[in-house]
């Protein structure tokens, strides 16, 4: 991430907290690959005073990555990239997609979408990945 052009932009006028934009954000580039493995975050303050946030909400967004096996977190070391999310239990694996739906749906209801709307697409982008039965739903 460089002064010039940063990859992580977060709206603190949003609905969705900080922490949350800044976790998606960057899950969002762990899934493109475009922070491979063995790379290393920047440091919590760093980020935090590029983004115009306090550090522990820097810290936060670390800690909900570290949980779903993104990162791994040394005191001293900052926060480096797992080479992939490392499996969890069914239950807290169902917690983490929960708590993604939840970032994306307070994104789309501040963006003026309904919840019919956001309804809708969640089904038919299951069904179009095989998980979500009939498009009879």
């Amino acid at each position: 991430m460089n002064d010039s052009d940063p990859l992580l932009r977060i709206d603190l006028a949003s609905p969705v907290p900080a922490y949350r934009q800044i976790a998606a954000g960057l899950r969002t580039l762990l899934v493109r690959g475009e922070l491979p493995a063995g790379s290393r975050l920047p440091t919590i303050r760093e980020l935090a005073m590029d983004l115009g946030v306090h550090a522990n909400t820097v810290a936060q967004a670390y800690k909900v990555l570290a949980g779903e096996g993104w990162l791994e977190l040394r005191r001293r070391r900052g926060a480096t990239v797992l080479d992939r999310p490392r499996p969890r239990a069914g239950e807290a694996d169902l917690e983490v997609w929960r708590r993604r739906l939840d970032e994306l749906i307070a994104e789309g209801l501040a963006a003026g979408l309904d919840p019919a709307s956001l309804s809708e697409a969640l089904h038919r982008a299951a069904r179009e990945h095989g998980e979500g039965g009939t498009s009879d739903d």
